[in-house]
């Protein structure tokens, strides 16, 4: 009885983790370059039923699922033309590369979004979160006469399932990564930015899809809490 209640309550609060990610994508529709994410869920232990000397029995039950990660969707996307002059949508796999001013710390990005800053006497390169962006070879792009330096560099990873999301539509590479590669053939359209890579769609079917899921899961929690409540009073 108790693992009933417990295994339901387990897939409330992962559904509600999906539909947190759902929204989050809802809500970056319009963000240019921002990519779709998905919860990836796993089966929890699974017990013999009837098992008095530890055997399998055809009889299981389990303990519910979890989440075992989000998954970002890397695919490109078409692009919108901006007529801006800083601006660049990435037509192949890959990332920007930029480097935050106050840490040195580095991140990578679809949006291309960018726009001149200055910096003591120089201007340079930046995105919109103030970091500066790199060219082909680690280097911070200046700007001088309206004329940037270089291109930006696009680097891409032999594996990119997994890099970590750190936010403003920012990744950072993780260990299974590996190291970034330089795509020095790399087609750049200027004066655009990529679309959102979310499908309106598809996000709207996973909204009813785990509206159900999630009042199934309630539901069961109230059953299970009905027939908990039930025996104790019988007992009494």
């Amino acid at each position: 009885m108790y693992t009933s209640f417990y295994t339901a309550a387990q897939g409330v609060m992962q559904q509600q983790k999906r539909l947190d990610v759902t929204a989050n994508n809802l809500a970056n529709v319009n963000n240019y370059g921002y990519k779709s994410k998905n919860v990836s869920f796993s089966e929890l232990m699974y017990y013999n039923l009837n098992n008095a000397g530890g055997e399998e029995t055809a009889v299981k039950a389990g303990t519910g699922v979890v989440t075992a990660k989000t998954n970002t969707d890397f695919s490109p996307s078409g692009y919108v033309p901006t007529e801006r002059p800083f601006d660049y949508a990435i037509m192949d796999k890959g990332f920007f590369m930029l480097e935050n001013p106050q840490t040195g710390q580095i991140t990578y990005t679809r949006n291309g979004r960018f726009s001149p800053s200055l910096h003591g006497e120089q201007f340079f390169l930046i995105n919109d979160n103030g970091n500066f962006v790199l060219d082909q070879n680690g280097n911070r792009i200046q700007i001088t006469g309206g004329s940037l330096s270089a291109k930006p560099g696009v680097y891409q990873f032999a594996v990119q399932d997994g890099m970590l999301s750190i936010g403003n539509n920012e990744f950072m590479p993780t260990e299974k990564n590996g190291n970034p590669i330089l795509n020095a053939g790399a087609n750049l359209q200027e004066l655009a930015l990529e679309s959102s890579g979310v499908d309106m769609t598809e996000e709207m079917s996973r909204v009813i899809e785990t509206q159900r899921a999630y009042s199934y899961a309630m539901k069961m929690v109230q059953t299970a809490d009905e027939i908990v409540n039930t025996v104790n009073g019988l007992r009494q």
